[in-house]
């Protein structure tokens, strides 16, 4: 086997992997749920987590989809704070609306 021919062998592991890898990250992103009762602070940050490492392998999400999804996954007792931010129209970061979260909670 050439140079040529172990790189492109090389590139199509790592695309493989990185592909599975995405997949997997995806998933948990848009399945994750806040448990009822339980602090909003964490649960933000581990959905910026995942949000982030999408973004490593070049697949960016962008603001607003990340959003909709983090706030998909808040429970129904935080149906005032969703209604009160989607008609405040925020363009904050993550973290500010991670601080905005809290101070609902």
């Amino acid at each position: 086997m050439g140079a040529y021919e172990m790189m492109v062998h090389l590139k199509q592991i790592y695309q493989e992997q990185a592909q599975h890898e995405r997949l997997e990250v995806s998933k948990t992103l848009s399945q994750t749920r806040l448990v009822e009762d339980s602090l909003v602070g964490p649960h933000i940050l581990k959905m910026i987590g995942y949000v982030e490492k999408l973004e490593q392998p070049g697949f960016p999400l962008g603001q607003e989809l990340a959003t909709d999804l983090i706030l998909q996954s808040l429970p129904g007792s935080h149906s005032q704070f969703i209604m009160n931010y989607n008609m405040s129209e925020f363009n904050k970061p993550l973290p500010e609306r991670l601080s905005m979260l809290r101070t609902f909670e």
